[in-house]
């Protein structure tokens, strides 16, 4: 939406910062590790005002909302930053700082957003904020509580995107399946997805970051009987441990996780389940590790993320005494890992010989090859489908192909099927 603005006040958009005369940097302040990348991404931005084009660098998001004016005394290279509460004035601000005289209010707005995701892909964030209050986590301190977009807005822009070429939306919000809690009374994310895979254009549809407790019935049933819905569920259980659930605030326990994972898999064979989990989380014992390693190696989920405890600044969890040492961390992490890639190879053994439609993303840089993706895999997250380029194909385009072999740790190579 931030490009957006420029865009409509005729502004050139560039991909190569060298070439850029102002520099926005869009920061994270969610773990440890994302906050120290933002600020190596503000230094690495700085460069090129003493190198580039760049006469103003700007930062926002998350990291400034929460260190505003820490920020201000630390980095005197930027030249302005905008915390989330103050997106309502970014024009006026930005354009302040540029034109040096005040200028008349250019809002956000869905619907007028650039899609920096290419041409076939878009993300659709149907909410704002999150109300869950986990231990561990700052994003309700940094965001706000939950508010849910009008199903009506996302609509519009979804039917907008389908209108500018769009064949896959990617659902996201903090929290997907507390969708219209807040302002229907009930959770809607079954009814949404099914009002958007009757958008004639659209391909693909996915949805991400469901959490268990919210998993209807409902909504197995709309995935399950959709031909547009890919079959693929992202369930962040954090820890199969109840006691340390209980400590991370989650609201739900290892029989609730258990129950709705066997539920998917009954009702929907071919679904492709992912989930991220916490390693070191204050107090996790070695009891607690061994349930989650022991769940982990059972439940064979076919993608699994694996992070660190980070402390955060202001939560619950960071005020707990007994912190797990990093070394410890490290070593539990490194376990899930070793683990989890052995399930991830024979699950990828599993599909050789199957036949898949593929969506083109690109090509290689040789273009040799076409690197697609079928519904088992999100972009830029999963893994590569490399076919050999035979031409006649674009990006975009749905193919049909069928296994051959593993490529690389994540990835297969199929040859093309008529």
């Amino acid at each position: 939406m931030c490009i957006g603005i420029f865009q409509k006040e005729k502004f050139e958009i560039v991909n190569n910062p060298k070439d850029a005369e102002i520099i926005i940097i869009n920061t994270c302040g969610f773990i440890t590790s994302a906050k120290e990348e933002a600020i190596q991404t503000i230094l690495e931005m700085a460069q090129y005002k003493k190198t580039g084009k760049c006469q103003y660098l700007i930062a926002m998001g998350c990291l400034v909302q929460r260190y505003k004016k820490d920020l201000e005394k630390s980095l005197p290279e930027v030249d302005l930053f905008l915390s989330i509460e103050e997106y309502d004035q970014l024009w006026e601000k930005i354009s302040t700082l540029i034109n040096k005289k005040e200028v008349s209010k250019n809002t956000l707005d869905y619907l007028n957003r650039v899609v920096s995701t290419g041409n076939t892909t878009a993300y659709l964030k149907i909410a704002e904020g999150c109300s869950n209050r986990c231990t561990y986590c700052a994003i309700p301190h940094i965001r706000g509580p939950y508010i849910s977009r009008t199903m009506e807005s996302i609509l519009e822009e979804a039917n907008q995107l389908a209108n500018r070429g769009i064949k896959e939306l990617i659902v996201i919000a903090q929290d997907t399946t507390k969708y219209g809690m807040d302002i229907y009374g009930k959770p809607m994310l079954a009814t949404l997805l099914d009002k958007l895979s009757h958008i004639e254009s659209i391909r693909w549809i996915r949805f991400l970051y469901a959490y268990p407790e919210s998993i209807t019935d409902e909504l197995i049933a709309v995935v399950k009987n959709s031909k547009k819905i890919c079959h693929y569920f992202d369930i962040p259980i954090q820890h199969i441990s109840n006691r340390i659930l209980k400590k991370m605030n989650r609201q739900s326990d290892s029989q609730s996780i258990n129950s709705i994972l066997t539920s998917i898999r009954k009702e929907i064979p071919d679904v492709i389940l992912r989930t991220t989990i916490m390693v070191g989380f204050p107090e996790e014992s070695e009891e607690d590790f061994l349930a989650l390693y022991t769940f982990i190696h059972n439940a064979k989920f076919e993608k699994l993320g694996v992070f660190q405890y980070s402390k955060e600044d202001g939560t619950p969890a960071a005020k707990i005494k007994e912190q797990i040492h990093y070394k410890t961390k490290q070593s539990r992490w490194n376990k899930i890992m070793q683990l989890q890639q052995k399930i991830t190879y024979t699950k990828l053994q599993e599909k050789i010989g199957n036949t898949y439609e593929v969506i083109v993303d690109g090509f290689s840089e040789d273009n040799q090859y076409m690197l697609t993706r079928s519904y088992m895999d999100i972009p830029d997250e999963d893994g590569i489908i490399f076919i050999k380029n035979n031409g006649n194909v674009k990006i975009g385009d749905f193919i049909n192909c069928r296994i051959t072999k593993i490529r690389q740790q994540y990835d297969l190579e199929a040859d093309r099927i008529e």
